[in-house]
């Protein structure tokens, strides 16, 4: 029997660092559309959720309830800055049975739909061999640490070897979340007890939290739509 995959999509309509980047335009379309495009394109996804504060800022852009897309009005007790996102979540999962919960954010407009579905298959497939409770994006890095006093973390300065020999870290890169209900009962987070990693591509790998974040994901966003591998 088919899981009913759910996307959890929270977006709130003021942001500390850069000024309502969720409805700003971002290369050619509000930032938002773009990594709902791309969710609106897995044929798997059954519905999309937008746990929000900002309805009113969605239907001036365009963006009603549909069959696939539901909106849900953001409690005053979970608005904020200060708000762990896992509230957020929580009152979704909550609210909104799923099989299989996916929770994304619009900061990431060039997460792929390919990805998006790699990360789904990968997540069934450890279900099914009980080897993962959850799943979750990460960028691979090979590279030399030091901490603030100039202390080698993950590497000898004397015996330097080439950086693709070095043992890989791998960062969080906050692209996106696989989980189920039991998973999140046990951790009241988006990663369980037992997680498992996948490494994104590196160009769809853009978080925007910062204006430096923002001016380099336009910049690659423009040369993916040159080369064609995203479209407006």
């Amino acid at each position: 029997m088919k899981k009913k995959i759910v996307v959890l999509l929270p977006m709130k309509a003021n942001s500390t660092r850069v000024k309502g980047k969720n409805f700003r335009d971002f290369c050619g379309k509000p930032l938002f559309r773009w990594i709902l495009d791309s969710l609106l394109a897995v044929e798997d996804i059954d519905q999309i959720v937008i746990n929000t504060d900002a309805r009113d800022i969605l239907a001036e852009n365009g963006l009603v309830g549909t069959d696939r897309i539901l909106i849900r009005d953001r409690k005053k007790e979970i608005c904020g800055d200060e708000v762990s996102m896992n509230r957020v979540l929580a009152d979704d999962v909550e609210n909104v049975e799923a099989d299989i919960y996916l929770m994304t954010h619009t900061t990431n407009p060039l997460l792929s739909s390919n990805t998006i579905k790699q990360a789904i298959n990968q997540y069934n497939e450890e279900l099914a061999s009980a080897s993962a409770d959850s799943l979750f994006t990460v960028n691979k890095i090979q590279t030399r640490f030091y901490t603030a006093k100039c202390e080698p973390i993950n590497h000898d300065p004397d015996n330097l070897i080439p950086t693709q020999d070095l043992e890989p870290w791998f960062e969080e890169n906050s692209n996106l979340y696989l989980f189920n209900r039991e998973s999140f009962a046990k951790t009241n987070a988006r990663i369980g007890a037992k997680p498992s990693m996948m490494v994104s591509p590196a160009m769809e790998c853009s978080d925007i939290d910062t204006p430096d974040d923002w001016d380099q994901a336009v910049v690659m966003t423009h040369y993916m739509l040159e080369k064609g591998f995203v479209k407006l």
